[in-house]
């Protein structure tokens, strides 16, 4: 218990604390209709096949390849794990656990090879971005249901739509009339994809059949 409370592991029990609360806030959000993964995608639009990002370091650490909070919480364990392993070694060693000041860079840099395997293992499970791309256009005439702000023209808002598998994507929507304007839980129809996951969209002409 010791090992956790110490001062000089602190920032791997925040570590820890931090997955544990995005893996909480995740599921949460999961069943509240709304994704920390999608937003994340929203937030950084070239974590999705990027060339300026598959072409830089992060690159390498396969971001645009998997999922931003895949690779988030992937880092945030093994910093955590290698931080207590490598003062649990020293401490049983010599009865002292390792300044901060050089456990925590010496934990961030172990950590990076460990994130890197993690995202080649893990973009052979995920789905590849040519299927995403098929999927996203085929999205255009469905309905959609905006789940997260207000959207108006060159503001767009989160929203959840099904593709034509019964799978659940979640896209960002703005009016494709200037004066048009889309709360929470307002229902629209996609006409048209203007890149990326963004698209514009009309009212719902027939809300009577959903």
């Amino acid at each position: 218990m010791d090992l956790f409370l110490a001062a000089e592991t602190s920032p791997f029990l925040v570590s820890a604390l931090v997955m544990l609360a995005v893996a909480v806030l995740e599921g949460v959000g999961l069943v509240a209709g709304v994704s920390a993964t999608h937003w994340l995608d929203h937030v950084l639009p070239q974590a999705h096949g990027g060339e300026g990002v598959a072409d830089s370091w992060l690159g390498w650490l396969h971001v645009g390849r998997v999922p931003m909070l895949v690779i988030i919480v992937v880092l945030l364990a093994s910093f955590s794990i290698v931080g207590f392993a490598g003062n649990l070694l020293v401490h049983a060693l010599t009865g002292h656990y390792v300044p901060r000041i050089l456990s925590v860079p010496a934990a961030f840099f172990a950590s990076v090879p460990v994130v890197r395997v993690s995202g080649s293992l893990l973009r052979n499970v995920l789905p590849r971005d040519e299927t995403f791309a098929v999927s996203i256009d085929s999205l255009v005439g469905r309905i959609a249901t905006i789940v997260n702000g207000n959207a108006s023209m060159g503001k767009p808002a989160e929203a959840r739509v099904t593709n034509e598998h019964g799978q659940t994507l979640y896209v960002m929507v703005e009016p494709d009339l200037e004066d048009a304007s889309f709360g929470p839980n307002h229902s629209v129809l996609l006409v048209r994809r203007v890149g990326g996951k963004r698209f514009r969209a009309i009212d719902n002409p027939k809300p009577d059949l959903l």
